[in-house]
């Protein structure tokens, strides 16, 4: 008997991305990540029962100590990610720095956070974490720009 494989289930990983600008500057993070030195924007996976919002607020603090204000959506990206194999799907929200704490430990596996220009995030080539840093700055300069409204959490206890 001739079995076809069955098809593969989309679970994609959910995550979140700020591109916060300042200065002509992005806050960027270094990172280790399978014993390497990679740079994202500060970045990371949706909790259950989270809203979209609260983690890319959370995320932004755990990794840099910035608390910031989201402004805008700005992209949404499906990506296969060969680190671990599996789909992302990332939403990328525009933001504003609003207050820093240096005192604060950052995320597991973050060396520092940086501000960094269009051009010298570009510069970093293959130690980019993915694609989608570039693709979401763009999309930002471009004016590419979706209200937060756009999006609405239905959980029963999730964070706005």
């Amino acid at each position: 008997m001739n079995q076809a494989a069955a098809p593969q289930s989309a679970f994609p990983h959910v995550t979140v991305a700020t591109i916060v600008h300042r200065d002509g500057r992005y806050l960027m993070v270094e990172e280790e990540v399978n014993d390497r030195i990679v740079y994202n924007q500060p970045a990371g996976h949706l909790d259950i029962g989270e809203s979209l919002l609260a983690a890319a607020v959370r995320e932004t603090r755990e990794e840099t100590g910035w608390q910031v204000q989201l402004d805008h959506l700005v992209a949404i990206h499906q990506w296969h990610s060969h680190e671990h194999g599996d789909e992302v799907l990332r939403f990328s929200f525009a933001a504003t720095a609003l207050e820093h704490d240096a005192r604060m430990p950052l995320d597991a596996g973050i060396q520092r956070c940086l501000w960094l220009s269009r051009t010298e995030i570009e510069a970093l080539g293959d130690a980019l974490r993915s694609p989608m840093i570039l693709l979401s700055i763009d999309a930002w300069l471009t004016g590419q720009r979706l209200p937060l409204q756009s999006i609405d959490c239905l959980l029963p206890r999730a964070a706005p």
